[in-house]
């Protein structure tokens, strides 16, 4: 049997032998790409190659990418742990040509690979192509001899590629697997396509034309190459297995579940060993690389992940926090192949920790709160959306953890009523702080920060500090001294973290930035959550704005 860390060293050999680099998997958080969340594909880390905003170093590369999808475009959070192939962390095996091989090169390279390296039997392949590719037919049928029923003509965006509604695009080339008539299912283009019987394992996308915002679409001076493959899929069909919670890296990271967790993978159970598995791989890279939990953007991403993961550890009856003692066994498995992850393993299992037993502090409340509510819902009711808003805004527990909890029951929130709930409270948050310290005015702070560069955080250990103070700012403006009563910003060229009792949902920091009230005599007030998201620019680092 070939193992996940096998076919992966397999796949960036085959290349490197034919003169490919093999750089290492780019962060999941895009370096130069502020439309990303996080790396969501192989070519993610080309894209500047193949737009020609730079120049490639290389002609041609093939590389194990890690990829998240669980936020924005491409979401597969609800579904992981209840089907057999959706992951919200998985690697991407690609190989890549910026104007070097084209069509014959890429389906030339995918055949020998999967059926002579690999060693698949030809006559369970078929592959899809773009309806009108009859370059792609013609190659598929002098390369690897199929047939005309192995190639199937697709006329949907399914087998065409755009990086955007300008841009680069070309037709796509799907290679399938057939698993054999004991799976439903039918080929693609069939009305059974979306059984799992053929699986599709590997695109290969020939980047040959620009599409221009008149409609225009135009040959490239130099084709391309983008291809990816899915490891965990490929480990699937190299191990014989249906789903991919059954290969040999799930398998290990599932036993240890069961054994810390007292309680085997099967029946009901089996979906929260899947979940856990699976957020565990994806909290451990976010958090290694750079990741951490919080209520805004990416970390507001990772903290959804990790609680839906930590609420399953609930399920199964785990009494202590479970997530922190499973990283090492992850670490184990990937550490070799990833080595950001041996070198983050302290900062790994203590957010892991720490966030566990933020979340249990609040989960049974919660949970009793929704009961309740569930309780109470008449036939075809929805769980109400000032209820689940509550949940979140006091109990910590995200939409789509609560919508996790009701999907267990056939019930459903009021998205709509979820929705106007939060959109008020911003409002009122907006309308109660506007113009109080210049948070209206960007151009105040950026002006402050060239002035004095910021300032130095002394730690979050540190209880107290001195510092000069650099600059006020009130009512929409720097000031030179205070003596009106209104609040103000005060910045100070040294500043530390001062701690304080945590409330549920609530972060266990005051941030540097404080609020003047105007007392005579001087005096500091806790500065508000607000507050502390003005001052994020001014922050020269995440250590300085806290997590």
């Amino acid at each position: 049997m070939s193992s996940v860390s096998d076919i992966r060293r397999q796949f960036l050999d085959f290349f490197r032998a034919r003169g490919h680099e093999t750089p290492a998997s780019a962060p999941l958080v895009p370096q130069d790409d502020p439309t990303l969340l996080f790396v969501n594909a192989g070519m993610v880390p080309f894209k500047n190659y193949f737009t020609g905003a730079a120049r490639p170093p290389f002609p041609r590369a093939s590389t194990s990418q890690k990829c998240v999808r669980a936020g924005g475009k491409h979401n597969d959070l609800d579904n992981v742990g209840y089907t057999a192939r959706h992951l919200t962390f998985f690697e991407m095996l690609g190989n890549f040509s910026f104007g070097d091989y084209f069509k014959e090169g890429a389906i030339e390279n995918a055949w020998t690979l999967v059926t002579k390296d690999l060693g698949l039997p030809k006559d369970e392949l078929l592959v899809t192509i773009y309806h009108n590719d009859d370059e792609a037919h013609a190659l598929w049928k002098k390369i690897a001899g199929l047939s005309d029923d192995k190639i199937i003509r697709i006329a949907t965006s399914d087998n065409f590629w755009s990086m955007g509604d300008t841009g680069p695009c070309g037709p796509c080339s799907e290679i399938f697997i057939d698993r054999g008539d004991h799976i439903w299912g039918g080929p693609p283009g069939s009305p059974e396509e979306d059984g799992d019987r053929f699986l599709e394992f590997w695109n290969l996308v020939f980047m040959q034309f620009e599409q221009f915002a008149d409609g225009r679409r135009e040959a490239l001076p130099k084709p391309s190459i983008d291809t990816g493959m899915g490891l965990e899929r490929m480990a699937c069909v190299m191990q014989g297995v249906d789903s991919v919670f059954d290969t040999d890296l799930f398998r290990t990271l599932i036993a240890a579940s069961e054994e810390l967790t007292k309680t085997k993978a099967e029946g009901e159970r089996a979906p929260s060993h899947n979940v856990i598995a699976d957020h565990l791989r994806s909290s451990c890279f976010l958090i290694a690389d750079g990741v951490s939990p919080s209520n805004e953007g990416r970390g507001y991403v990772l903290r959804r992940i990790m609680r839906r993961a930590m609420r399953h550890a609930h399920i199964l009856g785990a009494k202590e926090p479970l997530m922190h003692r499973l990283a090492p066994t992850l670490i184990a498995e990937m550490g070799e192949a990833f080595p950001e992850l041996k070198r983050a393993q302290p900062v790994i299992e203590a957010q892991l920790r720490e966030e566990e037993e933020r979340f249990r502090r609040t989960l049974s409340n919660g949970l009793r709160l929704l009961e309740d509510e569930i309780e109470a819902l008449k036939p075809g009711e929805k769980l109400s959306g000032r209820t689940a808003f509550k949940l979140y805004d006091t109990f910590g527990f995200p939409l789509d953890l609560t919508q996790d909890i009701l999907r267990g029951k056939t019930l459903e929130v009021d998205v709509a009523a979820y929705d106007a709930a939060m959109q008020e409270q911003k409002d009122a948050g907006a309308a109660s702080w506007k113009g109080a310290d210049g948070a209206d005015n960007p151009a105040i702070w950026h002006s402050i920060l060239e002035r004095t560069k910021g300032n130095e955080f002394l730690g979050y250990g540190a209880e107290a500090g001195e510092g000069a103070l650099t600059a006020i700012v009130a009512g929409g403006a720097e000031l030179h001294d205070l003596s009106a009563s209104a609040p103000a910003a005060l910045v100070f060229d040294r500043d530390a973290v001062l701690r304080r009792k945590r409330r549920p949902g609530r972060r266990s920091w005051r941030h540097p930035f404080r609020q003047w009230r105007g007392v005579r005599g001087g005096g500091y007030a806790k500065a508000s959550r607000r507050a502390a998201r003005a001052y994020r620019p001014l922050d020269r680092g995440r250590d300085q704005s806290g997590r």
